[in-house]
This record gives structure tokens, C-alpha cells and sequence, in this order.
């Protein structure tokens, strides 16, 4: 299974759109899966079911972290390089989807017990949610 399969079943697991990406990758910069999945834990759903930037997303900018953040504070060119991917993946996932907020994505605001009744309701979870995290690995892949 690669690592887009991996996100995507993880997924479907019933892990968070934030740890299936996130963990996916994990691995892949000396970060076990355990650790990997609780990191990445708040940022499902909007960030802790608040509808705001998807879960997906925000896993893909971990990982984007992982790989080409800094670790000294003068290493400016490090610095540069992870916003200049972090942008990247954002308009890529913009094209694909028109926006990388959670609650623009679903149509429902997953901050209001209403919003999340809803979602579920039309299980958007099931439907709409493992495509975010396709697309979010896919684009990881080809940015890394």
C-alpha cells in the first residue's frame, strides 16, 4: 500500500483527516505512527470540530514541517522553503476543492452541535472527507 492508500485508510479507520495525513508521512522523517497520530490529533475536523482549516490540510503542513522546516532560528532559506511549499500545497488544494477551510468545504459548520448533525447526517465523513485526504497525500507526493 503507498502512502496515499495508507492516509485514505487510516482515514476509514477512524482516525481523524489530520492524523491519517500526518501519519501516513510520519514514518518517513524518524516519527513513529503512535506519536504521529497523537501530534495530529487537534487539527481534525477544522481544527477540534471548529470548521476551520481542513484537517487534511493541516496534516499535509505537518509533514511539509517534517521535511524542510528549520531547526536554527538564522536558517532563513529552511524557513522559506516550507512557506513556499506550504503555499504551494495550498493552491493546488485550492484548485481541486475551491478552498482549504473545513466548513467551506463541507457546507456545514462543524463548530455548531446543528453543523455536525448535518455532516453526518449526509455523511459527508464518509463521502466527501476521504477524497480531502486523497488529494491532500496526493499533492504531498508530487511536493515532496
Amino acid at each position: 500500500m503507498n502512502r496515499v492508500e495508507t492516509a485514505v485508510s487510516c482515514f476509514k479507520e477512524g482516525f481523524s483527516c489530520s492524523q491519517a495525513v500526518f501519519s501516513a508521512y510520519s514514518e518517513l522523517f524518524g516519527l513513529n505512527r503512535e506519536l504521529a497520530l497523537k501530534i495530529s490529533q487537534s487539527f481534525g475536523g477544522g481544527i477540534a470540530h471548529m470548521g476551520e482549516m481542513c484537517g487534511a490540510v493541516t496534516g499535509a503542513f505537518l509533514v511539509i514541517g517534517l521535511k524542510y522546516g528549520r531547526i536554527e532560528a538564522e536558517d532563513i532559506e529552511a524557513k522559506e522553503k516550507t512557506y513556499e511549499l506550504v503555499q504551494e500545497f495550498v493552491k493546488r488544494f485550492k484548485s481541486l476543492h475551491g478552498s482549504v477551510n473545513c466548513t467551506e468545504l463541507l457546507g456545514f459548520d462543524l463548530g455548531t452541535p446543528e453543523g455536525m448533525k448535518l455532516a453526518e447526517k449526509k455523511e459527508l465523513f464518509e463521502n466527501a472527507c476521504p477524497k480531502f485526504v486523497q488529494n491532500a497525500a496526493e499533492i504531498l507526493e508530487q511536493i515532496l
